[in-house]
């Protein structure tokens, strides 16, 4: 709620000329009174953290936002959020008005701490529970979008042990974490590699490993923000692939926005991405992972690699640097997150 004041002078009195002078100094004077006080406005407990191998960068965006909204008159507090789930559930009384989740992978962003704002029935940030665990599982998530008729790339689920007998299929291929986001655990095999079924070997996420066919071209990026694609960003990392340090480091990738690719692939990415949001019952913002393969013939060929339901929002992160590009600041992005905030639906 935001305080309003307002002036009343003038009457059918004799001392009409005299209110009405009164009116006209003290309203300016009050006006600049408004802009100095602060607004009396919504509670925001801000989660972050968690234990996934995504600890860092929940932080670092937990701690952006929470300054955002800090600096837009909410009342902020930041929750680290741990194994301790008394502590955390304590640290929420008082109940806030909206939760901001800005927790990644396992925990956080896989449906499990959206089923306890359920229960909780205090409204939060970005998806709910059952879009929150489609998407972070990526083969089921796979087989919707294929079910819908979006393109996604030839791909496998196999068990480590069989891994580390014999290539699941021609080189090169990638091997990645069925349930985990930042490129966490992602590795591109080339030809006459061998030294990955050494790794395989030690595999530590998990009892199934995705494995799909390499694409080559170039890595592309989709900001949804409600039933908007805001843009489409071509990552160029400045290593091999655009893994975790290339994602999170300053200067590990340069963000290409808009994409420079041809204007029937850029709308082609924008409707992919909005379609997959929708197909996953997404809310709030999300980003789309996509691969451009333009190496044989233009316009190229697009593939839906995976939706992001809690996307980063760091320094480096992709969706403020598209957000920006179409003129939502980032502090207006954090606010427009929260006032998008539901719970139950």
């Amino acid at each position: 709620m935001v305080l309003s004041s307002g002036v009343l002078f003038g009457q059918l009195c004799g001392e009409n000329a005299i209110s009405a002078v009164f009116g006209q100094v003290v309203s300016p004077a009050i006006r600049r009174c408004e802009r100095r006080l602060p607004a009396v406005t919504k509670s925001v407990a801000v989660l972050m953290g968690g234990w996934s191998p995504e600890r860092e960068v929940s932080l670092s965006s937990g701690y952006e936002c929470a300054k955002a909204l800090a600096d837009r008159g909410y009342k902020v507090r930041v929750i680290d959020v741990g194994r301790d789930m008394p502590a955390w559930l304590g640290a929420l009384d008082p109940r806030p008005d909206v939760i901001f989740n800005a927790l990644h992978g396992i925990g956080g962003e896989d449906g499990t701490i959206q089923g306890v704002f359920e229960m909780l029935g205090v409204p939060y940030t970005h998806s709910g529970v059952l879009a929150s665990a489609l998407a972070m599982h990526k083969p089921t998530a796979k087989a919707i979008f294929r079910g819908a008729g979006l393109p996604v790339v030839e791909g496998l689920v196999a068990r480590p042990d069989e891994l580390a007998l014999r290539d699941p299929m021609p080189a090169p291929f990638v091997v990645k974490p069925t349930n985990q986001g930042s490129s966490v655990g992602v590795r591109i095999v080339r030809v006459n590699d061998n030294s990955w079924r050494e790794e395989v070997t030690g595999w530590c996420f998990g009892s199934e490993v995705l494995i799909e066919r390499f694409v080559p071209g170039r890595e592309l990026t989709v900001a949804v923000m409600g039933e908007r694609a805001l843009g489409v960003c071509e990552i160029v990392p400045r290593g091999s692939f655009y893994d975790y340090t290339a994602k999170y480091a300053v200067g590990g990738s340069d963000h290409l926005t808009p994409a420079p690719i041809p204007a029937e692939a850029y709308e082609r990415a924008l409707d992919i991405a909005l379609r997959a949001h929708r197909i996953l019952g997404c809310r709030g913002v999300s980003r789309a992972d996509l691969r451009y393969d333009d190496t044989a013939a233009q316009p190229g060929e697009l593939y839906l690699l995976e939706v992001n339901t809690q996307p980063g929002m760091t320094p480096t992160s992709l969706v403020p640097d598209i957000a920006r590009h179409v003129g939502i600041g980032f502090d207006d992005l954090v606010v427009w997150i929260v006032d998008n905030a539901a719970c139950g639906v």
